[in-house]
């Protein structure tokens, strides 16, 4: 009888202190998380030394929880994964160190993870993986399109070239008086909005699978600074909807097109836009009428969270990839593949 793979993941690249334990790869049985956004919307955003403090304090807390929660022992477990990169230096500072001194105390191999390969994991989470498969991986830091045609293997076919659109989202809420994180603000208020502000799309070149989204803020504070010199008052609602129209457009056109241009079994979505309801709804229709099937996580595996690392990790370790004690922080990590 074989045995069963138990995962333990660790999570700390930004503001979210995390441990889970994932068992054969999909099924989670733990899933901890303490995070930190009542501390960082105080600043408008994350402060990374504020981070790190709040890591150090929590992750022993949130660690021994997920044994906990899981009824399991050390002893159960085959292996740490831990996010090696890319995020803040400091915040994966504390939970590579973690890892290492957890998986030294009890004997257990040690992997690194990307950050980006957890997101698109967490479908795993949720329902097997057919390849080729396209995911479109939208967070506070990252945009990309990434080919994968069998575990472990990452084609970058688009990357954003400036902000990322979960970080557009949260400056446009700034401009819009939101509180941070900007992004569900928006995407509230877009959908309860009966009209749009016509703001610009950015194609880029007409073969690109790149993003830029640094236009779009600029137009949307231009159009504030307009209505303020000529008097006027802005109508948050309006411009949210075409902030959010345009964003929403631009990601799922390019999806659509990677989609047919790569002949994929699967389209999957991550990261912590990824939550948001507008671009759920959108991709969700046009892959219905396309006829490819699409999946999104739940919310709850769509922001960050330790289950997606050790899902990852689960693949990592039965493709025979192990990490040592010499794992550093390594905030701008490139996502390559594991199985070349």
């Amino acid at each position: 009888m074989n045995k069963d793979l138990y995962i333990l993941g660790i999570e700390t690249s930004c503001d979210e202190t995390a441990a889970s334990i994932v068992k054969n790869g999909h099924e989670i049985v733990s899933n901890v998380v303490a995070s930190q956004i009542q501390s960082q919307k105080r600043f408008g955003g994350v402060v990374p030394e504020i981070a790190s403090r709040h890591h150090v304090e929590q992750i022993t807390l949130v660690l021994e929880e997920a044994l906990r929660e899981a009824g399991l022992t050390p002893a159960d477990l085959d292996a740490v994964a831990v996010t090696e990169g890319p995020g803040l230096v400091g915040a994966l500072l504390i939970g590579i160190n973690a890892a290492k001194a957890f998986a030294f105390a009890n004997s257990l191999p040690i992997i690194g993870v990307h950050h980006i390969a957890g997101h698109v994991y967490a479908n795993q989470l949720m329902q097997p993986m057919e390849f080729p498969l396209l995911a479109l991986i939208v967070s506070g830091g990252h945009t990309e399109l990434v080919v994968m045609k069998e575990h472990g293997h990452f084609e970058l076919i688009g990357e954003t070239r400036d902000d990322a659109a979960g970080e557009a989202y949260d400056k446009v809420a700034r401009v819009l008086g939101l509180p941070y994180p900007g992004g569900p603000h928006i995407d509230r208020l877009a959908l309860e909005s009966d009209r749009a502000v016509e703001f610009p799309r950015a194609w880029l070149e007409p073969d690109s699978y790149d993003f830029s989204f640094s236009g779009l803020k600029s137009a949307v504070i231009n159009y504030r600074h307009n209505l303020e010199q000529r008097g006027e008052t802005i109508d948050p609602h309006h411009v949210a909807a075409g902030f959010q129209e345009s964003v929403v457009e631009v990601l799922t056109a390019k999806t659509l097109k990677a989609a047919r241009q790569y002949k994929v079994k699967q389209v999957i979505a991550a990261g912590g836009v990824a939550a948001n309801k507008g671009l759920r709804s959108s991709l969700e229709a046009t892959f219905e009428k396309e006829g490819i099937p699409f999946y999104v996580p739940p919310i709850s595996l769509c922001t960050d969270n330790a289950a997606m690392i050790a899902a990852a990790g689960s693949s990592m370790f039965e493709a025979g990839v192990r990490g040592n004690m010499e794992m550093n922080g390594r905030p701008g990590m490139p996502l390559t593949s594991w199985n070349s």
